[in-house]
């Protein structure tokens, strides 16, 4: 490995003073780029990596021989799977899905925004009225090592999440945002087909950004497949977080007096009985 040293500059006669200055503030800018390239050699030979991801100007060195080290999985509702069960057992049950027409999640023009404008801030469940908006509240809290933007408070630059549904490992950054998307653990439109039709707007409105239980932050894939089904039709992958999974859906039922599908009833009886 090659050293570098410091040379110190001359100063010629006959030459302009100031052209010979920037000359020489050039050739210690490149000796000091020289010296920090060699310092960098000497730490990577060490075993060590540098990290040029940075947070607010500072560097964040992430170490590589754990990725999970220092990611969470959303905490399960505070009732025990034994009370989520008998939260469940006190839904009123139907025999299948009804399919109440009206649903428009849009809020655009002709539109019924039934449940009032994605991710809005104005809602009276957890998080709200907190000057940020409900995605970013999410993003906030379930993920790890979150970067915020400058300036900020509350947008979410990038973080990791470990995605519950599948329990992999993915870098949120807020240039490739898809791939991280916010899920409503009872889809919206089953929700309005189960009850929420019958509610007042604004009801509505929190039960959409209630980010204590019905939000999780998971991958784009996983959100997509499961749709709008019900636990009978759609599990998360990972079957260490279905306990968890169906602790919020029987939570979430029960918290805003939803009905519940015989099936979906009977699959989350098995797994909560199990847990």
């Amino acid at each position: 490995m090659r050293l570098v040293f410091w040379t110190r500059p001359t100063i010629r006669r006959g030459a302009p003073l100031e052209r010979q200055l920037n000359v020489s503030v050039q050739s210690l800018n490149t000796q000091a780029a020289l010296f920090c390239a060699t310092a960098a050699g000497v730490v990577l030979l060490a075993g060590c990596q540098i990290s040029t991801q940075a947070t607010h100007g500072a560097r964040t060195v992430i170490p590589t021989e754990s990725p999970t080290e220092g990611t969470h999985l959303p905490a399960a509702p505070r009732d025990s799977p034994k009370a989520a069960l008998a939260a469940l057992r006190s839904l009123r049950v139907v025999a299948t899905r009804p399919y109440v027409p009206g649903y428009e999640r849009s809020c655009g023009s002709g539109n019924a925004c039934s449940f009032g404008p994605a991710w809005t801030d104005d809602n009276n469940a957890a998080g709200g009225h907190n000057g940020c908006g409900t995605r970013d509240d999410v993003l906030a809290g379930q993920l790890a090592r979150v970067q915020l933007r400058a300036v900020s408070r509350c947008v979410v630059e990038g973080g990791l999440l470990r995605d519950p549904y599948t329990g992999t490992v993915i870098q949120f950054r807020k240039s490739d945002a898809d791939a991280v998307e916010i899920d409503h653990v009872v889809p919206l439109a089953l929700a309005w087909d189960l009850g929420a039709a019958g509610w007042p707007q604004q009801r509505r409105v929190d039960c959409a950004n209630d980010s204590a239980v019905e939000l999780l932050a998971v991958d784009r894939a996983s959100n997509r497949a499961k749709s709008d089904d019900g636990p009978a039709e759609w599990m998360p992958p990972d079957r260490t977080y279905r306990c968890a999974y169906h602790q919020r859906c029987a939570t979430i039922l029960a918290r805003y007096d939803l009905a519940v599908t015989a099936d979906d009833n009977a699959a989350m009886s098995v797994v909560l009985s199990g847990c």
